[in-house]
């Protein structure tokens, strides 16, 4: 059963209103679809903020707005203010359950890299990738496990097997993640490749 979150219609769109809204810690929304119209409501910034953090962000919710219909969204976007880090806006997406969406998912490493132990460095470049699939088959995560990868060795997009399900959209050459070698041998290794100057000829007289 999908987390509830409660809306309540919201008809007067002016600024002074909308102010009144977020210091009774209500926050505006917009709700809108493939098949339906755009509408305005507000829901309650701290109900949004743990529901979305217990159930994910692609999760699907029961949007119930008071008075009206109750619909299955997804949260598609939200803004913050930049200095209290508190929600200010969000639009919620009406979903088809049979339909496919686009989504941002996190990845997740499993396990301590071989190659760290010898002093390698593990860099992750990629940290969500974009991926395709209908709302209940939504991944909360994408788990990879690095625990054989040796210094120089990566993973990339193309590494990863396709689950049944979801389909990642990002390039298959993308690289993921990689283990660097130990920053002293990265020195060396560039001393080595490093121009010799011509040793020096010097004449005498005799």
């Amino acid at each position: 059963m999908p987390a509830k979150i409660q809306a309540k219609q919201r008809e007067d769109l002016t600024r002074s209103t909308t102010r009144k809204l977020r210091r009774k810690g209500l926050i505006p929304a917009v709700v809108y679809g493939k098949t339906k119209d755009p509408s305005t409501v507000s829901v309650d910034s701290v109900e949004l903020l743990k529901t979305v953090r217990q159930e994910g962000k692609n999760a699907v919710f029961l949007l119930e707005v008071e008075g009206g219909n109750t619909m299955q969204v997804m949260l598609h976007d939200y803004q913050a203010d930049p200095i209290k880090g508190e929600l200010i806006h969000a639009d919620f997406y009406v979903v088809d359950m049979k339909a496919t969406v686009d989504v941002e998912v996190t990845i997740h490493l499993d396990g301590e890299a071989a190659g760290t132990k010898n002093g390698g460095v593990l860099q992750q470049t990629l940290r969500e990738l974009n991926v395709r699939a209908r709302p209940n088959e939504i991944p909360e995560e994408i788990r990879i496990d690095v625990s054989k990868l040796e210094i120089g060795d990566s993973i990339t997009v193309g590494d990863l097997k396709q689950e049944k399900g979801y389909e990642i959209l990002d390039d298959d050459d993308r690289t993921i993640v990689t283990v660097l070698p130990p920053q002293n041998q990265k020195e060396d290794d560039e001393e080595e490749d490093a121009p010799q100057e011509p040793e020096a000829i010097h004449g005498g007289e005799e």
